[in-house]
């Protein structure tokens, strides 16, 4: 084999993994936990390194700089004096920038080894747009000339998301023997699909020497001298630069630092009185701008880093939900970006559908070579009906008209898919069964091998009617009848509203347990109830489902120390024998679940119920690194003195979990638009226990911008309008 390099025909010097990159196999991620990492992200490239920026040991666990769900560098390691030096501290809340202060002592240098004294400061600055840049900052504070060795430890695997996260790969493609030149080195790999995937590391200083992955430079510095060496990395697919020269790091850093600047004026800006929740919804809101990912020329919100940096099908439409309170538009990328993707035929492989709503889409070499079927897969349940209402919930916070027009086909597609594929046997009920050999056995949120079980950990067998699943199919038909209607249809949504109708009374019929006061987990293959007491079916109350009755007594239920941690509401009662607060499903806590059980207690009328769960989730915020809520963390009972335990491999950050506080603040303020209709409902607004101002600026609803201000008044939330600008939207305050 040959490839062309700078126009000359080079022949490939094929080599083993291990002399490619210093270990036979890829060691899998769940081996190391992700608590204390640093984070960078932008468009489809990220970083997951640890506290001191490296990547190391070499391919062990989730750290790795990452493009199109391959790791493209999986050791990356500076090491001065032979060792590494001491860590002072490290951060990186901005996404797209990370500074790292560590320190050479002089004992390194002559020193008094009995009580050395920190000399040398390092400050490592990572950045990250469409390649790796480093700016590294040596200063000596010693009162005389020093002198050192300085290496970098450099490798790539080009291993796929899913070998890193634990995939049994039988087969790997090809490694090419590194090459070198005076100031870069790339390392190259040849894929089972045929594609040549190539990492270049470019230095504006060539290095001293070249080792085996290696570079080092022999530092001299003279007393209070400082001295900047640059380089970058630049992933396969980038064009790199011929050269580099020091000083291009700030000029890359300007046009990201606007990108950001440019979101968070874009948004709504809610603020209050207490500075901790402050900066978790500015974190929240940079987190959902550097989870936008590109893909097939669109933009939509990815579900997580560092396993999930795709288009996501559930978790961008819950995303959406969320946060059109803050920015609209994260709905209408999500809404046309599915649209375009949505299934137009049977494939038993990728479990598409006609009309269906796609679940995973990954780019890497095992979706490129056939061996998973995410291609995207639509092994999902739940997606379509989410869709719909967000369709809908679109409509009704911003009133476009030409974008539902325009979708309304689809809209059309989706629910024939409800009804003839989602309904498998017929009864009213929409259910799923895997029918890819290598897709999901359970294709609900709760997606784990043992996240829909019954009490005692059997698993419940397909085909499985989820209950969270039919409250989605009943309020995404109820949303459509009002939409058709309202789109001169009126006779498909008479027809609409009655299948509605008519689906809730069976639910409420087929799924309420009577003696836990909650709705059963799902009915199973025998349409038997799994009566699992889980978070699931608080779901039910977003949509609108429960009787008042049952309301009432799954705020109850939901309140009670089984259920509520103190932290936030566990997904599974800790009173069944299957409850684990370490699993993934079986009793941890995932905060975009506690946003929306905490928006339908409150649409309920049990505010009283939902404000615990907003606290407690503000109080776990602030026991976080940059007070960012996680994937999930674990559902131990809370104890004074304490913070939350963390789940070890939990996307940090992760785009529900970053929009889940914008869904429970839309609650607690009664925010309700009708920007058809031309108004904003603020109904019975009620702060959380922990705030006592709150204002929200920039509101988009409709063509206006809506200003109102939130204050505690004894045992009343008072709501004041100060402003509207355009004159789309009236607001109707009701206290």
């Amino acid at each position: 084999m040959s490839r062309e390099s700078a126009g000359v025909e080079v022949e490939e010097r094929i080599i083993p993994m291990e002399e490619a990159v210093g270990y036979a196999a890829v060691d899998p991620a769940h081996e190391t936990p992700l608590d204390g990492v640093l984070v960078l992200k932008h468009a489809r490239l990220y970083l997951v390194a640890d506290g001191n920026g490296d990547i190391a040991p070499a391919g062990q666990g989730g750290l790795g700089l990452y493009h199109d769900d391959t790791r493209v560098l999986s050791h990356y390691e500076l090491r001065f004096c032979g060792h590494p030096p001491v860590l002072l501290s490290s951060h990186a809340p901005k996404m797209y920038g990370a500074q790292i202060d560590r320190a050479l002592s002089d004992r390194d240098f002559g020193g008094d080894p009995w009580d050395p004294k920190n000399s040398v400061h390092i400050r490592r600055e990572l950045l990250l747009d469409d390649r790796l840049s480093e700016r590294l900052t040596l200063t000596n504070f010693l009162t005389r000339d020093i002198s050192f060795r300085l290496e970098l430890r450099l490798g790539a695997d080009f291993a796929d998301i899913f070998e890193v996260r634990g995939w049994d790969r039988k087969e790997r493609g090809s490694y090419l023997a590194p090459e070198y030149s005076p100031d870069a080195v790339s390392f190259s790999y040849r894929g089972r699909d045929g594609r040549l995937l190539r990492t270049m590391a470019r230095f504006a200083e060539p290095p001293d020497e070249w080792g085996d992955r290696l570079a080092a430079w022999e530092v001299g510095l003279a007393p209070n001298e400082t001295r900047e060496i640059e380089w970058q990395i630049v992933p396969p697919e980038v064009e790199e630069l011929e050269t580099i020269e020091t000083g291009l790091f700030d000029g890359r850093r300007k046009p990201l630092a606007r990108i950001y600047r440019g979101w968070h004026q874009e948004c709504a800006a809610w603020s209050s009185d207490v500075a901790e929740f402050d900066s978790a919804l500015d974190q929240a809101v940079t987190d959902l701008r550097g989870l936008y990912v590109e893909s097939e020329g669109e933009e939509i919100i990815s579900a997580g880093i560092p396993w999930y940096s795709t288009a996501f099908g559930r978790d961008s439409l819950i995303t959406s939900l969320q946060t059109l309170p803050l920015n609209p538009r994260i709905a209408r990328d999500t809404l046309e970006y599915l649209a375009h993707h949505q299934g137009t035929r049977e494939n038993e492989f990728t479990e598409e559908q006609p009309g269906k709503i796609m679940h995973e889409l990954r780019r890497g070499e095992l979706a490129r070579a056939g061996e998973i079927p995410h291609i995207p897969y639509y092994g999902t349940i739940d997606a379509t009906p989410l869709w719909l209402i967000l369709l809908h919930e679109t409509w009704r916070w911003t009133g476009a008209r030409n974008l539902v027009e325009r979708l309304l086909p689809n809209a059309d597609r989706a629910l024939e898919w409800i009804d003839r594929y989602g309904d498998l046997d017929g009864d009213g009920l929409v259910e799923y069964r895997r029918v890819s050999e290598k897709g999901l056995a359970n294709q609900g949120w709760k997606d784990s091998h043992d996240g829909v079980s019954f009490p005692d950990g059997r698993p419940a067998r397909a085909p499985i009617a989820l209950v969270e699943v039919q409250g989605y199919v009943y309020d995404a038909k109820y949303r459509m009848a009002s939409l058709f209607s309202q789109f001169g249809q009126e006779e498909r949504g008479r027809a609409l509203l009655e299948e509605a109708r008519e689906m809730g009374a069976r639910i409420r019929e087929q799924y309420w347990l009577p003696d836990l006061g909650t709705f059963a987990l799902a009915l199973d293959g025998e349409k038997q109830p799994v009566p699992t007491a889980t978070s699931n079916a608080g779901h039910l109350l977003w949509s609108r489902v429960p009787t008042p009755e049952q309301a009432r007594l799954m705020a109850a239920h939901l309140s009670d120390g089984d259920m509520f941690s103190g932290w936030g509401l566990r997904t599974l009662s800790a009173r069944h024998p299957v409850y684990n607060p370490m699993s993934y499903h079986n009793g941890s806590i995932w905060p975009h679940d506690n946003a929306i059980v905490g928006l339908g207690l409150s649409i309920s009328g049990h505010t009283d119920a939902a404000l615990p769960i907003f606290s407690a989730l503000y109080d776990a915020a602030c026991g976080m690194r940059y007070h960012r809520l996680p994937e999930l963390f674990c559902g131990m009972q809370r104890a004074h003195g304490m913070r939350p335990v963390l789940y070890p491999v939990s996307c940090s950050p992760q785009a529900w979990a970053s929009g889940a506080f914008f869904m429970l603040l839309q609650g607690a303020t009664g925010l309700l638009p009708d920007a058809p209709a031309g108004v904003l409902h603020v109904r019975s607004p009620t702060l959380p226990p922990f705030l006592n101002e709150l204002t929200v600026r920039n509101l988009a609803v409709g063509e206006s911008r809506v200003s109102l201000q939130f204050q505690r008044r004894g045992g009343r939330t008072l709501a004041n309008l100060l402003g509207v600008e355009g004159d789309s939207i009236q607001v109707r305050i009701e206290i």
